[in-house]
C-alpha cells in the first residue's frame, strides 16, 4: 500500500480542473438595493436589460436585488422587516381571516347550546 504521501500526489495528478466549465464573459455589472438605497459596481455574469448611468458617467447593466449588505439584518445588526412582495401582510391577512372564523364558529356553537338549553328548559 502506497504512503499517504504517494495517495496524496496520486489523487492530485490524477484530477484536473476542468477548463470549459468556467465563465468566461465577465463585464461591468451594478447590483441596486432599491429599498435599502445602495448600489455597488462589480464583475459579473448575470443577464439583464436594465441599464443604468453610473457615478463615473459610464452605463453599465443594473442587476436589482432584494436582499443586500446595507438592509440584512445580519450585516447592520437592526432588525427590520423588509417585505416587497407582501408576505408578511398576506400572513397577518389570513391569521385574522383564521381568528373570524374561529370566533365565527365559537358564536355559533354557543347560540346552538343556548337554543338546547331553552328548548330543553320549555319542555320541563
Amino acid at each position: 500500500m502506497p504512503t499517504l504521501d504517494k495517495q496524496i500526489q496520486l489523487r492530485y495528478n490524477t484530477t484536473v480542473m476542468k477548463s470549459s466549465i468556467h465563465p468566461t464573459n465577465y463585464r461591468p455589472v451594478v447590483f441596486s438595493d432599491d429599498v435599502a438605497g445602495f448600489a455597488f459596481l462589480t464583475q459579473s455574469t448575470a443577464q439583464t436589460d436594465d441599464t443604468i448611468k453610473w457615478e463615473d458617467g459610464n452605463e453599465y447593466p443594473l442587476v436589482k436585488v432584494h436582499i443586500s449588505s446595507a438592509s440584512h439584518p445580519f450585516f447592520t445588526g437592526e432588525e427590520k422587516i423588509i417585505d416587497t412582495e407582501g408576505r408578511v401582510d398576506r400572513f397577518k391577512a389570513k391569521f385574522a381571516a383564521a381568528e373570524a372564523r374561529k370566533a365565527e364558529l365559537a358564536n355559533k356553537a354557543k347560540k346552538k347550546s343556548a337554543s338546547k338549553a331553552k328548548k330543553a328548559s320549555s319542555e320541563k
